[in-house]
């Protein structure tokens, strides 16, 4: 006899409670390009791979995501001993660990409860003594401009913060329902957010022609068209710019910054990239600064939140989910929410916090890991430096492709002049041109980009974002495995 257990036929007949008709419609309008169809397929394509099937290249290179330590960046020495040393705390008595790197892990250990990473940190803003260097590294950073450790917010990433800010901004319905203004290109963590939350999502656009800077008067235009079917209350910018990776001006962030006070929007400034910028002339300008140095009119009133994040800059330590936000003018009585909401999560994760302290103060001159922190970061940013170069110089001798300087951030974001024929093969398809290019490059050559059209971009035109994070070997690789598919792919289609 069958050892099964046997359902009466009303049990087996009974719909389940959640189906794709019946679970939140919000849900299925998110959508995440960066980790999307081509990366899933590149994951496959990797496991074919070590299974021994053949194909046209020996390994997938994996060019899609601002993943630094996944493309061989190596962390910095003395972040990793410290974090070591907060883990296993026995190893303070040993030897070979310098005394800076001893000090801070007791530091940020006295500060932890119990005296450990492990214990859920009670403080649901985030530690105190962390809290107090970032407030102090912002100062600094900003030429002495206050900041108070109680407008900080560590967060689980630079992206728990934008979620969360979302999450309080949006109210309404119909005609008053919230719009938020983002860049387009963008960052698609703003547009699954926001598709999430059921928000309106307002687009500018960012001047290609001008090295994707911003225009006031494409603002404008963006935001007189949104106020017809909904209520805009936010600006987001991305400084230096995912994926485009430019480096606005002062002047385009004091513009800006004017033009959120005068139309009564709040601003956040998403600022991961900060050490991230490498062309002559370019130079990065927190929107605070710029804010205070425009005077009280704007200072006083002006309703800004800021983000950064470990994840980015030198120290690429995206696994740790390490960052923060600064508030600026907010209401008190917002504010007490905002400390409630973050309540409900308990608290970052406590290593990402420890991470965070070592970035805002690292080792300083005279201290024993200085010169060697000082000669890894000047190493890994010079490298980033030369592979923007590269990575323009190259794209650009590629006709059909044209690439705006890499000023800043971690990506290049060309421009792919896509044969009629193939246009036309990939609408016949279902799919948009330039997924239907990089799908076809990821078959061929192993390469996996991002299409364009998952950041957003002016119609008619077509691009993909490429990371600038692989060894500069492998990155010359890839480069020209581009060039000749690139090449391969006009011709099949002319």
């Amino acid at each position: 006899p069958s050892s099964r257990v046997k359902h009466p036929p009303w049990l087996l007949s009974r719909a389940k409670v959640l189906t794709i008709d019946t679970m939140n419609p919000t849900v299925k309008k998110v959508e995440y390009a960066v980790r999307g169809p081509i990366v899933l397929r590149a994951v496959e394509l990797e496991r074919e791979l070590s299974e021994g099937m053949k194909k046209p290249f020996s390994e997938v290179i994996k060019a899609n995501i601002g993943d630094a330590h996944a493309m061989g960046q190596q962390p910095i020495t003395f972040f990793r001993q410290v974090l070591a040393l907060c883990s296993y705390p026995e190893l303070l008595n040993d030897s070979t660990f310098p005394e800076d790197a001893k000090s801070r892990a007791r530091r940020i250990l006295q500060s932890c409860g119990g005296n450990s990473m492990g214990a859920l940190q009670l403080v649901f803003q985030g530690i105190d003594s962390v809290r107090q260097d970032v407030a102090r590294y912002i100062e600094r950073r900003d030429g002495g401009v206050p900041c108070d450790p109680d407008d900080i917010y560590l967060t689980t990433g630079a992206s728990d913060g934008i979620v969360t800010m979302l999450k309080l901004l949006v109210c309404g319905e119909g005609a008053t329902r919230t719009g938020v203004m983002i860049s387009i290109p963008q960052y698609p963590l703003y547009s699954a957010a926001l598709a999430e939350l059921g928000a309106v999502q307002i687009n500018y656009y960012l001047n290609e022609e001008k090295c994707w800077s911003m225009d006031i008067s494409e603002l404008q235009r963006a935001l007189d068209e949104a106020r017809r079917h909904c209520n805009p209350r936010a600006l987001c910018v991305i400084n230096p710019g995912n994926p485009t990776g430019q480096v606005q001006s002062r002047q385009c962030i004091e513009d800006v910054i004017r033009f959120a006070a005068n139309e009564r929007l709040l601003l956040m400034a998403d600022e991961v990239y900060q050490d991230n910028v490498y062309a002559e002339g370019c130079q990065f300008h927190s929107f605070k600064k710029v804010l205070f140095e425009m005077g009280p009119e704007y200072s006083d009133t002006v309703e800004l939140v800021s983000f950064h994040s470990t994840s980015k800059c030198y120290m690429g330590e995206c696994g740790f989910r390490g960052g923060y936000m600064e508030i600026i003018n907010m209401d008190d009585e917002v504010k007490a929410q905002l400390t409630k909401l973050v309540s409900v999560r308990l608290c970052p994760p406590v290593p990402g916090q420890a991470l965070m302290d070592l970035v805002v103060n690292p080792p300083q001159p005279g201290e024993p890991s200085h010169d060697n922190f000082i000669k890894e970061r000047t190493a890994t940013l010079s490298a980033l430096a030369e592979k923007a170069k590269l990575t323009e110089q190259v794209l650009n001798t590629i006709q059909g492709i044209s690439c705006n300087p890499v000023q800043g951030a971690m990506y290049s974001f060309p421009r792919i002049t896509i044969p009629e024929k193939a246009i036309q093969e990939a609408m016949d398809k279902g799919q948009e041109p330039d997924m239907f290019y990089c799908m076809k490059m990821l078959e061929e050559t192993g390469i996996c980009l991002v299409p364009g059209s998952g950041f957003g971009q002016t119609d008619g035109t077509y691009h993909f974002r490429m990371t600038i994070l692989p060894p500069t070997d492998k990155l010359t690789i890839l480069l020209n495995k581009v060039k000749e598919f690139h090449q391969k792919f006009t011709q099949q289609y002319s």
